[in-house]
């Protein structure tokens, strides 16, 4: 017959390294979903604030003159500067038409940098030192309506990210990119 204290051996060996096991996947598991989760989150941080900029910029052009006056001529801001913060009303392209790669290649007058705390760097065609984003904008006619209505897109790529390549409206979306796409049609002023 067994005594009581026979009863009262313990756990083996074997069973606590099944358990530290156990225990040391499932610890492991979670580490690697921590660090998904993060990275995650600051691609999604980084997509925000490209979005962000992009709309500034949008609201940016659409708030530039494109309408008729008083007589019925259609009227264009050509002049304003927008590469510079605030704009500055001559030195600049405003509403011009942009050239057709734009959006692939930083070009004079349709691209600005802007820095980690959202700082306008200026525009130009190479980036200056500090720069985090590259926007870049195009102004196209709309052709249903070359004369009245344009096409303004804007896309914000994380400097170093997109080197010029396919910017066409199929290509894929860059990792923490933003393009934003608005018609603008002339209104009496």
């Amino acid at each position: 017959m067994n005594s009581p204290q026979d009863d009262e051996a313990g756990f083996s060996i074997l069973e606590v390294l099944v358990a530290a096991t156990i225990m040391t996947v499932a610890v492991t598991g979670l580490a690697q979903m921590f660090a998904l989760a993060t990275s995650a989150n600051a691609s999604a941080r980084a997509t925000t604030y490209a979005a962000v900029l992009a709309q500034q910029k949008m609201e940016q052009l659409r708030g530039l003159t494109w309408g008729f006056d008083a007589q019925g001529l259609p009227v264009t801001d050509t002049t304003t500067d927008v590469t510079a913060v605030p704009e500055i009303a001559s030195g600049g392209r405003g509403l011009s038409l942009s050239p057709a790669q734009s959006l692939g290649t930083n070009t004079e007058g349709y691209c600005d940098f802007v820095d980690v705390f959202g700082r306008a760097l200026g525009g130009g065609t190479t980036p200056p030192t500090g720069t985090a984003y590259i926007r870049r904008w195009s102004i196209e006619a709309l052709p249903g309506n070359p004369s009245n209505t344009i096409v303004l897109q804007v896309l914000v790529t994380r400097a170093g990210t997109r080197s010029g390549g396919d910017t066409s409206k199929t290509a894929a979306r860059a990792p923490n990119e933003a393009r934003l796409v608005s018609v603008k049609t002339r209104t009496a002023s």
